[in-house]
């Protein structure tokens, strides 16, 4: 048999609905089916089958996924490949599970960037025709002009990418300050399309992807609330990659 099939008293056990001497008793009492009949002692169940006790089903307990927001300093680099980056993510973080980043920021920006062990939302929040937003904040080395925040608003030719960015939100914040929202993630596409104008960014900071806002110190992570997942699901929801709101893990 294959390691993937369970003995049904197992599989009752394992998704937390009775003892596996409480399933033999039901299982004899003949209140157990597996797609419709009734099962013998013994009988083992596979992944696609479907258990029900008094016509109710019993589904498999689902792994639960880890959602994190981090406020990423200066200098940490987003990869997983520890072997090879000293100030990796990563170990700066040091969870208990094996975790990726979702999307980057470069090495000298800092803010939020999250991280999860579910492979199935990535693409949802990461593809630039799905239009999802982040904020960042970004100071330069000279005061910002109108033109300035006209021509990046409106999207600018990258040569080295050889692609135009889309058009975004800008606001100037202060003279050497300003709030851009993008939904595209070019690799230093903010730096790049600051070079394209004269300037230099000085310091870069993202402060919301989507529905989840920085709200840490920096070098800090927390698990995303029941509120910022309901939300973040509804946002995803008719993204390119399924994502099941009922497979996270909730604090």
């Amino acid at each position: 048999m294959s390691e993937s099939l369970k003995r049904i008293n197992k599989y009752l056990s394992e998704a937390g609905y009775c003892s596996r001497r409480a399933a033999d008793k039901l299982i004899d009492e003949g209140r157990v089916t597996i797609n419709g009949v009734i099962p013998e002692m013994g009988t083992k169940v596979a992944p696609n089958d479907v258990v029900a006790i008094d016509g109710e089903v019993v589904a498999a307990k689902k792994e639960e996924f880890v959602y994190l927001a981090f406020n990423k300093p200066v200098g940490i680099v987003c990869t997983t490949d520890t072997r090879v980056e000293k100030n990796n993510i990563i170990d700066f973080i040091g969870y208990h599970k094996r975790i990726f980043p979702i999307g980057r920021l470069d090495k000298p920006s800092e803010g939020l960037i999250l991280l999860t062990d579910d492979g199935d939302i990535v693409n949802k929040i990461l593809r630039a025709s799905n239009n999802h937003e982040k904020e960042y904040i970004v100071t330069v080395d000279k005061p910002i002009s109108q033109t300035f925040i006209e021509r990046m608003s409106k999207g600018i030719y990258l040569e080295e990418l050889k692609q135009t960015t889309k058009t975004c939100f800008v606001k100037k914040l202060s003279s050497y300050k300003f709030k851009i929202i993008l939904t595209q993630g070019l690799n230093r596409q903010i730096r790049r399309m600051c070079a394209h104008l004269s300037y230099d960014v000085q310091t870069l900071k993202r402060v919301r992807i989507m529905n989840i806002n920085l709200d840490l110190p920096v070098g800090e992570h927390r698990e995303l609330t029941k509120d910022e997942y309901r939300e973040l699901s509804n946002l995803i929801s008719q993204s390119t990659k399924e994502f099941n709101p009922k497979n996270v893990k909730r604090r």
